[in-house]
C-alpha cells in the first residue's frame, strides 16, 4: 500500500519562514515536520512506500529525508512541473497506482489511527473514505454534512450561521480509489475537494466519513505553529522530547551551558549548543533552537528561536518565532505576535 503526502504547497500563511525552509521541513523542536506524518504512516505495517508531491524547493526536502532508508520506509519524490492543486497532485503523483491510496496533507498533525480509518474504506467498498474532525466555530470553516450511515453528502463552504447543519470539517486525510483517478484532468490545477468528492456524490458512488474528535491541528499559521509545541509540552500531543515527562518539563539537552544566576522555567525546550549567560531568563513555553547565545539579562518568554541565533544583552522576546541565524541587538524588545525570518537583525535598541 503506498501513502500520498501533499508537501508541494509554499507555505505562505509562514512566510518570512517559509522563504528559505519548505514547509514540510519547518522544524517542531529539532525535527523536521514532516518527520510525524511519516512516524504516523509507519505505524500501518502494509504502507510500504511514502510518496512525496513536491513543488516548492523540492531539493531541499529531499536533502532532509533522503530515500527513507534511515527512517525504515521507502520515500519517493515526484515534483509538480506547476502548481496542480490538490486534485492534480494526487493524480500526477498516484500515476500508476492499483491499490487503495493513503493521501495526507502536508501541513496536519493528528494521532488518527490510520489502520481503522483503512478498515472502514474496506469494510463499506467505499471508493474514497474521508476523515472529519469537529470544529468550536463552525462558520469560519467548508463543512462537510454526512447522513446517519456516515455517507458524505454535501460540502459547505463556509456556511452563513443559519445553513451550518455539521461541525465536521475535512481534516486533510483521505484513503482513494486510483481507478477514480481518471475524472481528474491531466497537468491542470484540479481540487479535490471543489471537483473530485463532488463527483463521487452526483454519481452515487460509496463515499464515507471517518470522524475522529482526538488531536488534529494544521500548522499552516504562526499560531497553530507556536500551538503545536504547547501542546506537546503540556502532553496533549505525545511526542518526544516530552513524551512520558512530568509537567512542566524541561527537556534540555546535555551540552547546555548555563551559567549561575541564569533562569530556566520549564516547560521548555534547549537545544544542543546552547550558552546561557548570567542573569538571563528562559520563560515556559520557550524553544532555543540549537547553537543559540543567550546573553547576559536577556527575557525569552513564550518564544520559538530557530538554530543558530543570538539574542544580546538586556533584550526581551516575547511571544514571537526567529528564523534562523537571526541577531536581536542589545536592549530590543522584540513584541508578542513578531515572526522574523532567517537572517534577519535587529539593532540594538529597537523596538518590533
Amino acid at each position: 500500500m503506498k501513502a500520498i503526502l501533499l508537501a508541494g504547497g509554499m507555505g505562505s500563511r509562514l512566510r518570512p519562514l517559509t522563504i528559505q525552509t519548505p514547509k514540510p521541513i519547518v522544524p517542531i523542536f529539532d525535527r523536521p515536520f514532516l518527520h510525524y506524518q511519516i512516524d504516523l504512516l509507519k505505524q500501518v505495517p502494509e504502507i510500504d512506500e511514502v510518496i512525496l508531491s513536491l513543488n516548492y524547493q523540492p531539493r531541499r526536502i529531499e536533502e532532509v529525508f533522503g530515500d527513507g532508508s534511515q527512517l525504515g520506509i521507502k520515500i519517493r519524490y515526484v515534483v509538480e512541473p506547476a502548481p496542480l492543486g490538490t486534485g492534480g497532485a494526487i493524480k500526477y503523483a498516484g500515476g500508476g497506482l492499483r491499490e487503495s491510496v493513503v493521501v495526507f496533507n502536508g501541513d496536519v498533525l493528528t494521532q488518527i489511527d490510520l489502520g481503522a480509518v483503512i478498515r472502514l474504506h474496506r469494510e463499506r467498498k467505499a471508493r474514497a473514505t474521508i476523515v472529519l474532525t469537529p470544529v468550536d466555530n463552525p462558520s469560519a470553516y467548508g463543512l462537510v454534512e454526512t447522513d446517519a450511515g456516515r455517507n458524505v453528502r454535501r460540502f459547505l463552504e463556509k456556511p452563513k450561521p443559519e445553513e451550518i447543519t455539521t461541525n465536521h470539517i475535512n481534516a486533510g486525510i483521505y484513503i482513494l480509489e486510483p481507478d477514480t483517478f481518471d475524472r481528474i484532468p491531466s497537468d491542470v490545477p484540479w481540487s479535490i475537494e471543489r471537483s473530485y468528492f463532488p463527483s463521487l456524490i452526483e454519481r452515487g458512488e460509496t463515499f464515507v466519513a471517518y470522524v475522529y474528535d482526538g488531536y488534529w491541528i494544521d500548522i499552516g499559521s504562526p499560531e497553530k505553529y507556536t500551538q503545536v509545541h504547547r501542546d506537546i509540552m503540556d502532553g496533549r500531543f505525545a511526542a518526544a522530547p516530552f513524551l512520558g515527562q512530568p509537567a512542566r518539563h524541561g527537556a534540555i539537552a546535555p551540552d547546555v551551558r548555563i551559567e549561575a544566576g541564569a533562569v530556566v522555567e520549564g516547560p521548555c525546550f534547549i537545544d544542543a549548543g546552547v550558552a546561557i549567560k548570567a542573569g538571563a531568563r528562559i520563560g515556559p513555553y520557550s524553544v532555543v533552537g540549537g547553537q543559540s547565545q543567550i546573553e547576559e539579562g536577556v527575557v525569552i518568554e513564550g518564544s520559538i528561536l530557530w538554530p543558530s541565533c543570538r539574542v544580546s544583552r538586556d533584550a526581551e522576546v516575547r511571544d514571537a518565532i526567529l528564523g534562523r541565524n537571526c541577531h536581536i541587538g542589545q536592549s530590543v524588545i522584540v513584541t508578542p505576535g513578531t515572526v522574523l525570518g532567517d537572517r534577519t537583525v535587529v539593532t540594538d535598541f529597537s523596538r518590533i
